[in-house]
């Protein structure tokens, strides 16, 4: 319990999550072309106010014990409490708008940071310290903080005046029951690293790690601050934060309302009312024609369309796409829950290669998304830690000779190259419904065969399938984080093999590790940088496309979004993974320009 216990005042606020990466010029976004297509779906389900709860970010979208499907939505019969309360379509002054209605993709199962909602931004609540739209990390709730010499102990002096949304004042023991209750909750947020989160005083918060942990701070900047007093089993149903927002509705499976936190400590917003309709693909599509909504995210076969009164946004990501490609030959292993382990194809090198540069990454954003991508060559293109070595330019013929210097030849003419009496063919899996990861799969393949002699067959797979299969074959993955961590969980050989997606090409390599180790061990996260650096590639090996090739890295998806012309969404990040919650993590900065 807290040291003092406060007056509870019938107030909802909730917090600034500002998760940010960096953006560009106008918003970090770039205006887009447009032009056809249209359709309709909703659906409906009802739950009451209050304050609810949602789901996290970061990785595979269809990795989903984590967060709600990026594209789930219901009809939604009976908008008139939040399309008439909310709308701003009909204002002509838009200089003395303050609400916004959002086509969004969907809600969540809970708002709780402690299970992981919001771990790529939310502004119902707060964090120690947040990451800006120029990529920098900033204090938000921290005033100062500071590292012992041996990286075991963080301590971070917390600001004064900070209320939650039912008027208790926030200090440093909410800030330890959130930690320890998220380490023992054990979900989404890793806090193996954590031994343990005191409140030295009311304004000061110690951590003790049980290794330094140099992304540490990432998993601070995600992490939301609840009450300890009011924290209940229900918390998810009825949030209580301390940003800049509180959620004052929430029809499941239908809308979900943002109103000004009018206690919030930071600078108070200009939109202070926001309305979030939760909807197919199709039916945001509809609404924005018919201009119900002020921003509708939107998908690259649909915005093309020119839609009267609204331009394009697309926002920069590192949501990207490749292919994963089991780096092991099949030896008849399997995986302690007895899945196949190894693939005789992939598993030679040269075929990886390939697959790397035999495949013209502006043909896949052209063919299978309107030109709404950019070249991937990483998992972290364009972050700190991104080693610009990592790129390589499409050459045919050094894929080619690549795979007949290593004896892959089409002896028999049929077009598809042997070795040993082995094809080289072998299937390729996306998630069954996912069109995206379709047709990205589909022009792939095509250029594979073209280009390279090798043979892939396409298959949409349901989730459960591709966690029995995804040991021994190759599959169409998303990742996208703005936190170095998820280079060490995708490549350090400690997760090879296990069900998370991270590393199902069982890829290990000694040098790598050790770079990866001294990454995380490093005093500085700007020390840290030359390690991350090097395990992508030093020059002789490493993670990337010029290295070890356990992924073929091809695209980072474009986030899309048909926008109301006034409303300026502030300065986008480099999103992460997912084009719903990271646009929303800035709303604080949103404005309507006359």
């Amino acid at each position: 319990m807290k040291k003092r216990m406060k007056t509870v005042i019938a107030l909802f606020c909730m917090a600034a999550i500002l998760s940010g990466c960096s953006g560009s010029g106008d918003s970090g976004t770039t205006i887009a072309k447009q032009n056809d297509k249209a359709a309709q779906g909703q659906s409906t389900e009802s739950h009451s106010t209050g304050d609810k709860n949602t789901g996290s970010q970061g990785k595979d979208s269809q990795d989903s014990s984590i967060q709600s499907s990026e594209s789930q939505g219901t009809e939604n019969k009976n908008m008139e409490a939040g399309e008439k309360e909310s709308k701003k379509g009909d204002d002509t002054d838009t200089s003395a708008k303050s609400e916004i209605t959002v086509g969004f993709s969907n809600d969540t199962d809970s708002w709780d940071p402690c299970t992981g909602f919001g771990y790529t931004g939310s502004p119902l609540y707060s964090t120690l310290v947040k990451i800006n739209g120029d990529n920098k990390l900033e204090n938000d709730l921290a005033s100062d903080y500071s590292m012992s010499e041996d990286g075991l102990t963080w301590t971070f002096k917390i600001r004064d005046g900070v209320k939650f949304t039912n008027g208790e004042e926030l200090n440093a023991s909410d800030v330890a029951f959130t930690f320890n209750t998220t380490k023992e909750k054990a979900t989404y947020v890793d806090l193996t690293m954590l031994d343990s989160c005191t409140a030295v005083d009311d304004h000061t918060v110690e951590f003790k790690l049980n290794k330094p942990c140099v992304t540490f701070i990432y998993t601070l900047a995600g992490a939301g601050i609840v009450p300890e007093d009011s924290y209940t089993d229900n918390f998810g149903m009825e949030p209580i934060g301390s940003g800049p927002y509180k959620l004052t509705q929430w029809d499941k499976g239908q809308q979900f309302i943002f109103e000004v936190n009018e206690d919030y400590y930071g600078e108070q917003p200009e939109i202070k009312k926001a309305v979030f309709l939760v909807q197919e693909e199709d039916a945001r599509f509809v609404a924005a024609q018919s201009g119900d909504v002020d921003i509708a995210l939107t998908s690259a076969t649909l915005a093309t369309t020119q839609i009267d009164g609204m331009r394009v946004e697309s926002v920069d990501s590192v949501d990207n796409r490749g292919i994963t490609m089991p780096t092991v030959p099949d030896k008849g292993k399997v995986t302690e829950d007895g899945y196949k382990i190894g693939n005789n194809v992939t598993s030679d090198i040269a075929v990886r290669k390939a697959m790397c540069y035999g495949i013209d990454r502006e043909k896949i954003i052209n063919e299978a998304l309107n030109g709404f991508a950019n070249p991937a060559y990483s998992e972290c293109d364009g972050l700190p830690w991104w080693n610009e070595e990592d790129k390589i330019d499409t050459d045919i013929n050094l894929a080619v000779k690549g795979l007949e210097d290593a004896g892959w030849i089409d002896s028999d003419n049929d077009g598809i190259r042997e070795k040993d009496g082995l094809k080289a063919e072998f299937n390729l899996m996306y998630f069954a419904g996912d069109s995206m990861r379709q047709a990205v799969a589909m022009s792939v393949a095509n250029q594979a065969k073209d280009n390279l002699g090798i043979a892939i067959n396409v298959e949409g797979v349901s989730a459960d399938d591709t966690v029995k299969r995804m040991f021994s074959e190759p599959m169409i993955m998303g990742w996208g984080s703005d936190s170095p961590m998820t280079s060490y969980m995708l490549f350090h050989s400690s997760n090879a093999g296990k069900t998370d997606f991270y590393n199902p090409e069982f890829f290990t390599n000694e040098t790598v590790d050790k770079y990866l180790d001294t990454a995380m061990n490093s005093k500085t996260f700007e020390e840290s940088l030359e390690w991350w650096k090097k395990a992508q590639w030093d020059g002789t090996t490493g993670t990337s496309m010029r290295g070890e090739a356990p992924w073929a890295f091809y695209v980072n998806m474009s986030h899309l979004y048909y926008v109301k012309d006034g409303l300026d969404i502030g300065k986008q990040r480099i999103h992460a993974h997912g084009a719903a919650w990271p646009l929303i993590a800035n709303l604080a900065e949103w404005k309507w320009n006359s």
